[in-house]
Protein backbone atom coordinates (compact mmCIF):
# COMPACT_ATOMS: atom_id res chain seq x y z
CA UNK A 1 0.00 0.00 0.00
CA UNK A 2 1.21 3.21 -1.06
CA UNK A 3 1.22 6.01 1.35
CA UNK A 4 0.70 9.92 0.63
CA UNK A 5 4.19 11.57 1.68
CA UNK A 6 3.47 14.80 3.92
CA UNK A 7 4.57 18.26 2.31
CA UNK A 8 6.82 20.56 3.94
CA UNK A 9 5.09 22.84 6.56
CA UNK A 10 3.13 19.92 8.08
CA UNK A 11 3.59 19.60 12.41
CA UNK A 12 4.83 16.26 12.12
CA UNK A 13 7.26 16.76 10.42
CA UNK A 14 8.44 19.23 12.82
CA UNK A 15 8.15 16.42 16.35
CA UNK A 16 10.72 14.58 17.51
CA UNK A 17 9.26 10.79 17.50
CA UNK A 18 8.57 8.89 20.36
CA UNK A 19 10.08 5.67 20.50
CA UNK A 20 8.08 2.42 19.73
CA UNK A 21 7.19 -1.04 21.82
CA UNK A 22 7.31 -4.51 19.78
CA UNK A 23 3.63 -4.87 20.68
CA UNK A 24 2.67 -1.99 19.81
CA UNK A 25 3.31 -2.07 16.31
CA UNK A 26 2.49 -6.20 15.50
CA UNK A 27 2.27 -5.58 12.25
CA UNK A 28 5.46 -3.81 11.55
CA UNK A 29 6.71 -5.78 8.67
CA UNK A 30 3.70 -4.85 6.88
CA UNK A 31 3.83 -1.25 7.70
CA UNK A 32 8.20 -1.33 6.75
CA UNK A 33 6.91 -2.76 3.34
CA UNK A 34 4.30 -0.27 2.77
CA UNK A 35 7.08 2.76 3.33
CA UNK A 36 9.76 0.63 0.81
CA UNK A 37 6.48 0.64 -1.47
CA UNK A 38 5.62 4.34 -0.93
CA UNK A 39 9.56 5.09 -1.08
CA UNK A 40 10.15 3.44 -4.33
CA UNK A 41 6.62 4.44 -5.59
CA UNK A 42 8.73 8.33 -5.35
CA UNK A 43 12.01 7.14 -6.48
CA UNK A 44 13.49 8.06 -3.30
CA UNK A 45 16.15 6.33 -1.37
CA UNK A 46 14.70 6.76 2.13
CA UNK A 47 11.73 7.89 3.97
CA UNK A 48 10.78 7.60 7.50
CA UNK A 49 7.49 7.60 9.57
CA UNK A 50 6.94 11.32 10.10
CA UNK A 51 6.63 11.82 6.40
CA UNK A 52 4.04 9.10 6.06
CA UNK A 53 2.30 11.26 8.93
CA UNK A 54 3.38 8.33 11.31
CA UNK A 55 5.13 9.87 14.53
CA UNK A 56 7.25 6.86 15.63
CA UNK A 57 10.92 6.09 15.07
CA UNK A 58 10.92 3.84 12.05
CA UNK A 59 12.82 5.03 8.55
CA UNK A 60 13.72 2.34 5.69
CA UNK A 61 16.44 3.11 3.10
CA UNK A 62 17.92 1.74 0.33
CA UNK A 63 21.08 3.50 -1.56
CA UNK A 64 21.53 0.58 -4.40
CA UNK A 65 21.29 3.40 -6.79
CA UNK A 66 24.54 4.99 -5.48
CA UNK A 67 26.11 1.49 -5.95
CA UNK A 68 27.98 2.30 -9.00
CA UNK A 69 29.62 4.72 -7.18
CA UNK A 70 30.42 2.27 -4.59
CA UNK A 71 29.82 -1.68 -4.78
CA UNK A 72 29.36 -2.57 -1.30
CA UNK A 73 25.88 -0.23 -1.30
CA UNK A 74 24.17 -3.30 -3.91
CA UNK A 75 20.95 -4.50 -2.68
CA UNK A 76 21.78 -1.85 0.69
CA UNK A 77 18.13 -1.93 2.22
CA UNK A 78 17.35 -1.47 5.61
CA UNK A 79 14.80 -0.88 8.47
CA UNK A 80 15.79 1.16 11.28
CA UNK A 81 13.59 0.77 14.28
CA UNK A 82 14.24 3.16 17.70
CA UNK A 83 17.40 4.20 15.86
CA UNK A 84 20.06 6.07 17.87
CA UNK A 85 23.30 7.94 17.06
CA UNK A 86 25.95 6.89 18.95
CA UNK A 87 28.77 8.66 17.06
CA UNK A 88 29.38 10.95 14.26
CA UNK A 89 33.47 11.13 13.12
CA UNK A 90 35.25 11.92 10.24
CA UNK A 91 35.40 14.53 7.68
CA UNK A 92 32.39 16.56 6.81
CA UNK A 93 31.24 16.59 3.51
CA UNK A 94 28.84 18.03 1.06
CA UNK A 95 26.46 16.56 -0.98
CA UNK A 96 23.28 18.04 -3.14
CA UNK A 97 20.49 16.73 -0.96
CA UNK A 98 16.97 16.68 -1.93
CA UNK A 99 13.41 14.94 0.19
CA UNK A 100 10.68 13.48 -0.79
CA UNK A 101 8.64 16.02 1.55
CA UNK A 102 10.10 18.83 -0.07
CA UNK A 103 10.30 17.85 -3.82
CA UNK A 104 11.82 20.50 -6.10
CA UNK A 105 14.46 21.63 -3.82
CA UNK A 106 17.98 20.35 -3.87
CA UNK A 107 21.07 21.63 -1.82
CA UNK A 108 24.47 21.17 -0.84
CA UNK A 109 24.05 19.95 2.85
CA UNK A 110 27.23 18.66 4.92
CA UNK A 111 27.60 15.60 7.47
CA UNK A 112 30.32 13.93 8.50
CA UNK A 113 31.40 10.59 6.69
CA UNK A 114 30.79 8.08 9.13
CA UNK A 115 27.65 7.39 11.74
CA UNK A 116 27.71 4.89 14.50
CA UNK A 117 24.46 3.28 14.97
CA UNK A 118 21.93 1.43 17.13
CA UNK A 119 18.60 -0.09 16.22
CA UNK A 120 16.51 -2.64 15.69
CA UNK A 121 15.60 -4.37 12.47
CA UNK A 122 11.79 -4.78 11.32
CA UNK A 123 11.99 -8.42 12.89
CA UNK A 124 12.96 -6.55 16.14
CA UNK A 125 16.51 -7.79 16.08
CA UNK A 126 19.35 -5.24 17.97
CA UNK A 127 22.27 -4.15 15.33
CA UNK A 128 25.12 -1.75 16.73
CA UNK A 129 26.61 -0.93 13.44
CA UNK A 130 28.98 1.87 11.46
CA UNK A 131 28.16 2.93 8.10
CA UNK A 132 30.24 5.38 6.36
CA UNK A 133 30.04 7.46 2.85
CA UNK A 134 26.79 7.70 0.46
CA UNK A 135 25.16 4.96 3.38
CA UNK A 136 26.00 7.16 6.76
CA UNK A 137 24.64 10.89 4.90
CA UNK A 138 21.14 8.79 3.86
CA UNK A 139 20.68 7.25 7.56
CA UNK A 140 21.81 10.97 8.85
CA UNK A 141 19.18 12.53 6.39
CA UNK A 142 16.32 10.11 7.87
CA UNK A 143 17.57 10.28 11.35
CA UNK A 144 16.90 13.62 11.15
CA UNK A 145 13.11 12.94 9.94
CA UNK A 146 12.89 11.10 13.52
CA UNK A 147 14.66 13.92 15.37
CA UNK A 148 11.87 16.65 13.47
CA UNK A 149 15.02 18.04 11.74
CA UNK A 150 14.44 19.15 7.81
CA UNK A 151 17.42 18.95 5.24
CA UNK A 152 17.09 22.78 4.79
CA UNK A 153 17.59 23.46 8.63
CA UNK A 154 21.27 22.92 7.82
CA UNK A 155 21.38 25.52 5.47
CA UNK A 156 22.81 29.25 6.35
CA UNK A 157 20.06 31.70 7.14
CA UNK A 158 20.54 33.23 3.67
CA UNK A 159 20.14 30.58 1.70
CA UNK A 160 17.21 29.55 3.66
CA UNK A 161 15.34 32.65 3.36
CA UNK A 162 16.17 32.57 -0.66
CA UNK A 163 14.09 29.47 -0.48
CA UNK A 164 11.30 30.86 2.08
CA UNK A 165 8.50 31.34 -1.17
CA UNK A 166 9.18 27.56 -2.26
CA UNK A 167 9.18 25.90 0.85
CA UNK A 168 5.50 28.10 1.01
CA UNK A 169 4.28 26.90 -2.30
CA UNK A 170 5.18 23.88 -1.22
CA UNK A 171 2.82 23.68 1.91
CA UNK A 172 -0.03 24.74 -0.25
CA UNK A 173 0.38 22.52 -2.53
CA UNK A 174 1.57 24.07 -5.75
CA UNK A 175 4.69 21.87 -6.92
CA UNK A 176 3.84 19.35 -9.82
CA UNK A 177 5.19 16.08 -8.14
CA UNK A 178 4.64 12.32 -9.66
CA UNK A 179 3.55 10.77 -6.38
CA UNK A 180 0.90 11.45 -4.18
CA UNK A 181 0.99 14.31 -1.24
CA UNK A 182 -0.58 15.64 1.97
CA UNK A 183 -0.12 19.22 2.05
CA UNK A 184 -0.79 21.22 5.23
CA UNK A 185 -1.85 24.02 3.26
CA UNK A 186 -4.84 22.90 1.27
CA UNK A 187 -8.42 22.86 2.85
CA UNK A 188 -9.96 19.50 2.29
CA UNK A 189 -12.58 19.63 -0.37
CA UNK A 190 -10.53 21.78 -2.64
Amino acid sequence: MKYPIVAYGDPILRKKAPSIEPDEYPHIKELVENMFETMYAARGVGLAAPQVGLSMRLFVIDCTPFDDEDPSLKNFKKAFINACILEETGEEWAFNEGCLSIPDIREDVYRKSTVKMSYYDENWKHHEETFSGMAARVIQHEYDHIEGKLFTDRLNPLRKRLLEKKLNDISKGIVDVEYRMKFPAVKKGR
